[in-house]
């Protein structure tokens, strides 16, 4: 596929084409083979592995703030004591 920026950019025109015509699910079509073209290249060869990095380290991020279970952390030493009036049942 030696011409495959010519369909990279076709399918962006006609992404845009569509959503200026408001015809959301053609601007969505032509988006998806786009981004399918661009992944099959060497240029986007990692694009699958960045978005995947990205995805884990902002769940790694967001983990403890949703698994904490209210503990105080000027309490000290890793020790897990509830906070008063933390709304926790139990």
């Amino acid at each position: 596929m030696d011409s495959v920026g010519v369909l990279i950019l076709f399918a962006v025109v006609g992404a845009v084409i569509c959503a200026k015509a408001r015809v959301p699910a053609g601007a969505v079509v032509f988006s998806l083979v786009a981004l399918v073209l661009f992944v099959a290249t060497p240029a986007g060869a990692g694009l699958p592995r960045a978005v995947s990095e990205f995805v884990d380290a902002f769940n790694d991020a967001s983990s403890p703030a949703l698994t904490d279970a209210g503990t105080d952390p000027a309490d000290g030493a890793g020790v897990s004591q509830p906070v008063e009036g933390s709304g926790a049942v139990g």
